[in-house]
């Protein structure tokens, strides 16, 4: 996977944009804001940077990617069913009883999910208990944990953020959708998380700020993030809530909202 190039991944990250959409309307539920948001650092992990393998989702040496921001499972499974860890068809399932795929990640049911997620402000810490295993028993993958920023305003990240440079946890990458909007506002209005660089440098975390859409710079920071020693690395990627979808972008409705009907066929075309 590590051959396709940045054009590639582009047009990767607008087929898995294109199926958020189908997958949330079709379920009439779900979070689009987010998986928007988030689609082209997923495709880098999943197309690009992570060593993993979907015929084989519990090998040992596999890097790990947790999910913290579960409620944008949806690109998750989109780059899943991609990667062939299961079938494509799956995807029409999002949210229906009986489902391999949960409106939150579950590693129960899905292939290729290595933590179930619910409760915001976990994975940080979750993925630190994987970063510690693996130097433990003397692996070399990495760790990847994506939050949402309105995720860190939990006080559980910060214990995290406290505890990964401590121990100089090398092998772990977070990496923070920064979109500005959580489910009912703007972050800055509900509880403002800025000077958020300093605050992760004042926790001793190697600090790389990005334009989580520039897919370049996306791929650029994730693999600079393995060749940093001696601490954890944090990339703080700025998104659009919504991305490529013009209605949805920056628009605090869609953090939970799914298209209607008349809106699909819109946000399909603006995806092709």
């Amino acid at each position: 996977m590590t051959d396709y190039s940045i054009e590639d991944l582009q047009g990767i990250a607008r087929k898995l944009r294109r199926h958020v959409i189908t997958m949330i309307s079709t379920a009439g539920s779900g979070h689009p804001g987010g998986s928007l948001s988030a689609a082209d650092i997923v495709t880098a992990l999943y197309f690009r940077v992570m060593r993993h393998d979907p015929a084989n989702p519990k090998w040992p040496d596999r890097d790990r990617f947790i999910l913290s921001k579960g409620h944008a499972a949806p690109i998750l499974y989109a780059a899943l069913a991609e990667c062939r860890y299961f079938p494509l068809e799956w995807l029409t399932t999002l949210r229906k009883t009986g489902t391999c795929l949960q409106g939150h990640t579950d590693s129960t049911l899905t292939p290729g999910v290595d933590m179930s997620a619910g409760s915001l402000g976990q994975g940080l810490s979750v993925g630190i208990g994987m970063a510690l295993a693996a130097r433990l028993d003397k692996k070399d993958y990495r760790t990847y944990v994506m939050l949402g920023d309105g995720e860190c305003q939990e006080g559980q990240v910060w214990e995290a953020a406290m505890f990964a440079p401590n121990y100089k946890l090398d092998n772990l990458t977070a990496i923070v959708d920064y979109n500005g909007i959580q489910l009912d506002g703007f972050t800055n209005k509900i509880m403002d998380l800025e000077p958020f660089v300093e605050k992760w440098r004042s926790f001793k975390w190697e600090v790389l700020q990005i334009d989580g859409h520039d897919m370049k710079q996306v791929v650029d920071a994730l693999q600079k993030s393995a060749q940093i020693k001696g601490k954890p690395v944090v990339i703080v990627a700025r998104t659009v809530k919504g991305k490529g979808v013009s209605f949805m972008e920056n628009n605090v409705d869609y953090h939970g909202k799914a298209p209607g009907k008349s809106e699909i066929e819109t946000a399909l075309k603006e995806l092709a």
